[in-house]
């Protein structure tokens, strides 16, 4: 028998644990893995703490008091005492963008930068590496935080790279920052007209496009990029798994895809060789709506570690770029009530025609008015589909959930939507949030405790590469909503809005794989659900909720085997 400390649990018998946990199980009672003398918080109702968690194979055999969990040891059981630290059911990032947070960690982090002439000055220096003609990627850069907040042009991108095409993400992914060699690759002149549902920004005496494109204007643009082969994004995802691992996560909601399928071909490639080490739900584009309907595609085809979710759908655009749909103009812009990406009558014929298919659907929608129109179509879908023992009722769910019309807000559990939503966006944009919308308007921003109030599922993530992939950040904002600094003060932003931590755990872990679809087999540390466990250094439940951001993942199982350690304390895994 060998029971190992956490806090010195060497590589080489992590290793020795996860080769031990693949060989074939010989029926018995006895459990292969035991965790005990742990904070075991189960998410489970019936039982909802414990001190310790038997597994077998990749399924959990038992939950109970480390007495009882004992009985369960034999010769060969490997024993991991917890020495009092929490156990949780894995994480969940319910909105994650995870094939380009793999590949933007191969392109320029513009995210640190606080003024257009320090973006510029990165822009130079890959420039002076890359053969001319090749495309300069980057992405983050955040104009609110610059020291002066101008929107930036191609000039100074021209200055500093005139023989590539350089085409950079703002932080939100809704504007795009491009030089005329890119506009020109594009064919993007003062003629071009607004695609819709997008602006090419132009100068006012001149009309010639400025080098900012918003919404499915990027799209020009990013149509002409050299697309990355499903083997490259296999490879950049392949490198991104240890990091959701260490972030205690190993289930995903990838939303959406470009065009051609890479994402879901690459989770396809590492899936069928067995590399996929998370649990993927994947959201088509709107562009594969009818070929999976042609074939018959539904929401839940695939097994348990690639299956499909739906199809994702945008009503409209986001706060920083100022495209957040509203019923009111945005503050200071008393023409602007941001951007419709779709027109109400075809937002509802696609959300039925996916419903009537069997397929959810995950509609992005920011602003008051995308949220009342995204809810009003999925209510509409709701009376045509048809539901049975073989096909249960759709998950159909919003992203992001931003801002909400009080009027609004019982709807999502009236229609059985799911909010799935992003508590670090709150914390990000609260300075945002106050000036483009402010009050009375922000009392139903971020509205995570009026939604669980009225019955909503709530399902968090990060919105990576938006925000970090940081599922204790998220906590914290949730139940804060302050900053790690501390501001705005010790109440927080819209302090009636705050959740306990028990709501925010369960919105990461049991509401995210009720938002799935998967609440049977996983999201709570139950006997015969899957063995996807997450040890944490400290007991957030019990700590002061800003002392939330201190604790570090120490250890990650996934399908009861250990994929993460953290050596060392103080050491983020």
């Amino acid at each position: 028998m060998l029971c190992y400390d956490l806090l010195r649990f060497p590589a080489l018998h992590v290793v020795a644990c996860a080769q031990s946990l693949r060989k074939p199980k010989v029926e018995s009672m006895h459990a292969d893995l035991i965790l005990t003398h742990g904070r075991v918080y189960t998410m489970d109702a019936t039982r909802p703490q414990a001190e310790a968690v038997a597994v077998t194979g990749n399924h959990i055999l038992d939950v109970g008091s480390a007495a009882d969990i004992a009985s369960l040891r034999g010769p060969q059981t490997q024993v991991i005492d917890l020495d009092g630290r929490p156990l949780l059911p894995a994480f969940a990032d319910s909105h994650v963008h995870f094939v380009q947070y793999a590949l933007a960690r191969q392109r320029l982090d513009l995210s640190h930068t606080r003024a257009a002439e320090e973006v510029a000055a990165l822009v130079a220096q890959r420039a002076a590496s890359t053969p001319p003609g090749d495309w300069l990627h980057g992405s983050g850069w955040d104009r609110h935080i610059w020291r002066d907040p101008t929107l930036p042009g191609k000039a100074l991108l021209d200055a500093v790279a005139p023989g590539h095409p350089v085409a950079l993400d703002s932080k939100d992914l809704h504007s795009l920052w491009v030089n005329s060699l890119a506009l020109a690759r594009a064919g993007i002149t003062a003629a071009t007209p607004d695609p819709p549902g997008g602006v090419i920004v132009r100068d006012p005496h001149t009309g010639e496009p400025t080098g900012i494109l918003l919404e499915t204007a990027c799209e020009l643009v990013t149509a002409v990029y050299p697309p990355p082969s499903p083997e490259t994004c296999a490879r950049a995802i392949r490198a991104a798994i240890p990091l959701a691992w260490a972030a205690g996560i190993t289930s995903i909601h990838q939303m959406g895809d470009a065009p051609d399928g890479r994402a879901f071909r690459a989770f396809q490639f590492l899936n069928q060789s067995g590399e996929l080490g998370l649990r993927v739900l994947i959201y088509l584009p709107q562009e594969h709506l009818e070929a999976a309907r042609a074939v018959g595609l539904r929401s839940g085809f695939g097994d348990r570690r690639l299956r499909l979710g739906g199809i994702k759908l945008f009503a409209d655009g986001s706060l920083g770029s100022h495209t957040a749909w509203m019923l009111e103009p945005f503050q200071g812009e008393p023409s602007n009530c941001g951007v419709g990406r779709l027109e109400p009558d075809e937002l509802r014929a696609l959300v039925r025609q996916a419903g009537c298919a069997g397929l959810g659907v995950a509609v992005h929608a920011i602003g008051d008015r995308a949220n009342r129109e995204a809810s009003e179509a999925i209510a509409a879908a709701r009376q045509a589909e048809l539901v049975s023992a073989s096909a249960p009722e759709l998950r159909h769910r919003i992203e992001h959930v931003q801002l909400l019309h009080p009027d609004d807000i019982p709807r999502l559990a009236q229609c059985r939507i799911i909010a799935s939503m992003q508590p670090t966006h709150c914390t990000a944009d609260m300075e945002m949030a106050d000036r483009h919308w402010g009050e009375p308007r922000c009392a139903g921003a971020y509205a995570w405790r009026s939604l669980l109030d009225t019955g909503a599922v709530l399902a968090f993530g990060s919105d990576a590469p938006v925000e970090a992939l940081d599922v204790l950040a998220g906590i914290h904002a949730a139940v804060t909503r302050r900053r790690p600094d501390g501001s705005p003060g010790p109440e927080g932003w819209h302090p009636e809005q705050r959740l306990s931590v028990a709501e925010a755990v369960h919105a990461y872990t049991l509401g995210a794989a009720y938002a799935a679809g998967e609440e049977r087999w996983r999201g709570s540390i139950s006997a015969g659900k899957l063995a996807d466990l997450v040890v944490l250094s400290d007991d957030i439940f019990t700590c002061d909720p800003m002392d939330i951001l201190a604790a570090r993942v120490d250890i990650t199982l996934f399908d009861g085997q250990v994929v993460h350690w953290r050596q060392g304390e103080g050491v983020r895994g």
